[in-house]
Protein backbone atom coordinates (compact mmCIF):
# COMPACT_ATOMS: atom_id res chain seq x y z
CA UNK A 1 0.00 0.00 0.00
CA UNK A 2 1.12 3.48 -1.25
CA UNK A 3 1.81 6.32 1.17
CA UNK A 4 -1.31 9.43 1.04
CA UNK A 5 -1.25 11.38 -2.10
CA UNK A 6 -0.57 15.04 -0.97
CA UNK A 7 1.00 18.24 -2.68
CA UNK A 8 4.63 17.88 -2.44
CA UNK A 9 6.36 20.77 -1.61
CA UNK A 10 9.01 22.13 -4.12
CA UNK A 11 12.12 21.01 -2.19
CA UNK A 12 10.93 16.98 -2.80
CA UNK A 13 10.21 17.90 -6.83
CA UNK A 14 13.37 16.02 -8.87
CA UNK A 15 15.48 18.89 -10.24
CA UNK A 16 13.63 18.03 -14.16
CA UNK A 17 10.81 19.94 -13.03
CA UNK A 18 12.61 23.07 -11.94
CA UNK A 19 10.89 25.08 -14.94
CA UNK A 20 7.25 24.35 -13.95
CA UNK A 21 8.53 26.42 -10.41
CA UNK A 22 10.10 28.99 -12.43
CA UNK A 23 7.03 29.42 -15.04
CA UNK A 24 5.07 29.92 -11.56
CA UNK A 25 7.67 32.65 -10.53
CA UNK A 26 9.23 30.44 -7.63
CA UNK A 27 4.83 29.64 -6.54
CA UNK A 28 3.44 26.59 -7.85
CA UNK A 29 -0.03 25.73 -6.81
CA UNK A 30 -1.25 22.71 -4.98
CA UNK A 31 -2.43 20.96 -7.94
CA UNK A 32 1.49 21.44 -9.02
CA UNK A 33 2.79 20.07 -5.86
CA UNK A 34 -0.39 17.18 -6.26
CA UNK A 35 1.04 16.35 -10.13
CA UNK A 36 4.26 15.78 -9.08
CA UNK A 37 3.65 12.69 -7.36
CA UNK A 38 3.94 11.85 -10.68
CA UNK A 39 6.73 13.62 -12.52
CA UNK A 40 6.62 12.30 -15.73
CA UNK A 41 2.57 13.29 -16.04
CA UNK A 42 3.04 16.82 -14.76
CA UNK A 43 5.86 17.24 -17.25
CA UNK A 44 3.62 15.85 -20.38
CA UNK A 45 0.93 18.11 -18.50
CA UNK A 46 2.61 21.57 -18.73
CA UNK A 47 2.48 22.41 -22.07
CA UNK A 48 -1.35 21.50 -22.56
CA UNK A 49 -1.77 23.93 -19.23
CA UNK A 50 0.39 26.69 -20.31
CA UNK A 51 -1.97 26.77 -23.78
CA UNK A 52 -4.95 26.52 -21.85
CA UNK A 53 -4.79 28.43 -19.05
CA UNK A 54 -3.69 31.59 -21.83
CA UNK A 55 -7.47 30.51 -23.22
CA UNK A 56 -5.57 29.95 -26.50
CA UNK A 57 -7.33 31.42 -29.19
CA UNK A 58 -10.86 32.16 -27.32
CA UNK A 59 -11.08 35.31 -25.37
CA UNK A 60 -9.72 35.34 -21.78
CA UNK A 61 -13.70 35.83 -20.97
CA UNK A 62 -15.08 32.50 -22.93
CA UNK A 63 -12.25 30.43 -21.01
CA UNK A 64 -13.58 31.84 -17.71
CA UNK A 65 -17.33 30.60 -18.60
CA UNK A 66 -15.61 27.57 -19.17
CA UNK A 67 -13.68 27.24 -16.08
CA UNK A 68 -16.28 28.08 -14.26
CA UNK A 69 -19.07 25.90 -15.27
CA UNK A 70 -16.85 23.00 -15.29
CA UNK A 71 -16.27 23.95 -11.52
CA UNK A 72 -19.61 24.71 -10.71
CA UNK A 73 -20.98 21.13 -12.73
CA UNK A 74 -18.33 18.81 -10.79
CA UNK A 75 -18.64 20.98 -7.35
CA UNK A 76 -14.95 21.51 -7.77
CA UNK A 77 -14.29 24.29 -5.35
CA UNK A 78 -10.94 24.47 -5.75
CA UNK A 79 -11.33 25.62 -9.09
CA UNK A 80 -13.97 27.99 -8.73
CA UNK A 81 -11.98 29.89 -5.93
CA UNK A 82 -8.73 29.78 -8.16
CA UNK A 83 -11.31 31.38 -10.90
CA UNK A 84 -13.60 34.07 -9.58
CA UNK A 85 -10.76 36.43 -9.52
CA UNK A 86 -9.64 35.66 -12.90
CA UNK A 87 -13.18 35.84 -14.30
CA UNK A 88 -12.92 39.25 -12.91
CA UNK A 89 -9.93 40.11 -14.64
CA UNK A 90 -11.45 38.40 -18.09
CA UNK A 91 -14.29 41.08 -17.47
CA UNK A 92 -16.93 39.02 -15.87
CA UNK A 93 -18.95 41.00 -13.19
CA UNK A 94 -20.19 39.06 -10.49
CA UNK A 95 -23.15 38.68 -10.81
CA UNK A 96 -22.49 36.71 -14.17
CA UNK A 97 -20.00 34.61 -11.92
CA UNK A 98 -23.36 33.84 -9.74
CA UNK A 99 -25.15 33.22 -12.99
CA UNK A 100 -22.27 30.41 -14.01
CA UNK A 101 -24.15 28.18 -11.58
CA UNK A 102 -27.86 28.23 -12.66
CA UNK A 103 -29.11 26.64 -15.43
CA UNK A 104 -28.41 28.33 -19.06
CA UNK A 105 -32.39 29.45 -19.06
CA UNK A 106 -32.33 31.53 -16.00
CA UNK A 107 -29.66 33.90 -16.94
CA UNK A 108 -29.41 36.40 -19.50
CA UNK A 109 -26.13 35.68 -21.28
CA UNK A 110 -25.01 37.75 -24.50
CA UNK A 111 -25.56 35.44 -27.60
CA UNK A 112 -21.66 34.15 -27.91
CA UNK A 113 -21.79 33.80 -24.09
CA UNK A 114 -24.72 32.02 -24.22
CA UNK A 115 -23.49 29.79 -27.07
CA UNK A 116 -19.95 29.17 -25.26
CA UNK A 117 -22.28 27.64 -22.06
CA UNK A 118 -24.38 25.57 -23.85
CA UNK A 119 -21.71 23.54 -25.65
CA UNK A 120 -20.28 23.09 -22.16
CA UNK A 121 -23.06 22.10 -21.02
CA UNK A 122 -23.80 19.77 -24.03
CA UNK A 123 -20.30 18.01 -23.48
CA UNK A 124 -21.16 17.49 -19.27
CA UNK A 125 -24.28 15.99 -20.05
CA UNK A 126 -22.97 14.09 -23.14
CA UNK A 127 -19.58 13.73 -23.31
CA UNK A 128 -19.88 15.68 -26.90
CA UNK A 129 -21.28 19.34 -28.40
CA UNK A 130 -24.69 18.15 -29.93
CA UNK A 131 -25.02 18.73 -33.61
CA UNK A 132 -27.34 22.44 -33.59
CA UNK A 133 -24.78 24.13 -30.95
CA UNK A 134 -21.31 22.45 -33.27
CA UNK A 135 -23.08 24.39 -36.01
CA UNK A 136 -23.96 27.37 -34.79
CA UNK A 137 -20.22 27.59 -32.85
CA UNK A 138 -19.00 27.33 -36.08
CA UNK A 139 -21.03 30.13 -37.52
CA UNK A 140 -19.42 32.21 -35.00
CA UNK A 141 -15.95 30.70 -33.70
CA UNK A 142 -13.27 29.38 -35.86
CA UNK A 143 -11.98 26.20 -36.16
CA UNK A 144 -9.02 26.57 -33.34
CA UNK A 145 -11.57 28.38 -31.31
CA UNK A 146 -13.65 25.35 -31.27
CA UNK A 147 -11.18 23.06 -30.29
CA UNK A 148 -9.93 25.43 -27.81
CA UNK A 149 -13.05 25.42 -26.21
CA UNK A 150 -13.18 21.58 -25.88
CA UNK A 151 -9.65 21.08 -24.87
CA UNK A 152 -10.32 23.81 -22.09
CA UNK A 153 -13.66 21.79 -20.97
CA UNK A 154 -11.74 18.76 -21.11
CA UNK A 155 -8.30 19.69 -19.29
CA UNK A 156 -10.41 21.23 -17.03
CA UNK A 157 -12.62 17.86 -16.16
CA UNK A 158 -9.38 16.48 -15.47
CA UNK A 159 -8.58 18.79 -12.95
CA UNK A 160 -11.60 18.68 -11.25
CA UNK A 161 -11.22 14.89 -10.88
CA UNK A 162 -8.33 14.53 -9.58
CA UNK A 163 -9.16 17.24 -7.12
CA UNK A 164 -12.15 16.21 -5.99
CA UNK A 165 -10.92 12.55 -5.78
CA UNK A 166 -8.10 13.57 -3.41
CA UNK A 167 -9.37 16.38 -1.34
CA UNK A 168 -7.01 18.98 -2.80
CA UNK A 169 -7.29 21.97 -0.19
CA UNK A 170 -7.02 25.76 -1.16
CA UNK A 171 -4.13 27.34 -1.73
CA UNK A 172 -2.98 29.48 0.65
CA UNK A 173 -2.13 33.23 -0.13
CA UNK A 174 0.66 34.29 2.03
Amino acid sequence: MSETLRPLDVSEWPESLAYVSEDMNGRPLRIHGLLANNPDLLAAWWAFRMHVVHGGELSDRHRELIVLRVAAHTGCWYEWASHVERGLEAGLAIEEIEDVKRPLAESDWSEPDALVLRAVEDCLASGRIHADTLAALQDRFNAAQVLDLIAIHGAYMMLATIINSLGLELDTSE
